[in-house]
């Protein structure tokens, strides 16, 4: 059975940072897609980043690109999410997701098969 366990989320000030970090059992971590969504309060959850089986390839969303990087060590069946000059707008419950079909690094929710429970981020401005 696979699960996907997040951690990492909190409450920082805008400007700062968080690191968020996922986890994944049951399977070979190697195999899969690996992907951050997130949704905001009130709102639907969106894309935020994704990267290949191999890190070699990744997508961002364009509200994030430039201040948040997406990495993974597959030797420790994690997928990180560095996530720096917080605003207040990334507040949001944050997913990761695991896709162990596809050869891409999808920024669609629909190929995603697997998701972790969520970790709350929150920025204070």
């Amino acid at each position: 059975q696979v699960q996907l366990i997040e951690s990492g989320g909190g409450l920082v000030q805008a400007g700062g940072s968080l690191r968020l970090s996922c986890v994944l059992s049951g399977s070979t971590f190697s195999t899969f897609v690996m992907a951050w969504f997130r949704q905001p309060p009130g709102k639907e959850r969106e894309f935020v980043a994704s990267i290949s089986r191999g890190a070699s390839n990744t997508r961002y969303a364009d509200s994030v690109k430039g201040r948040f990087t997406i990495s993974r060590d597959n030797a420790k069946n994690t997928v990180y999410l560095q996530m720096n000059s917080l605003k207040a707008e990334d507040t949001a419950v944050y997913y990761c997701a695991g896709d162990p079909r596809n050869n891409g690094y999808s920024a669609s929710s629909n190929n995603y098969d697997y998701w972790g429970q969520g970790t709350q981020v929150t920025v204070s401005s």
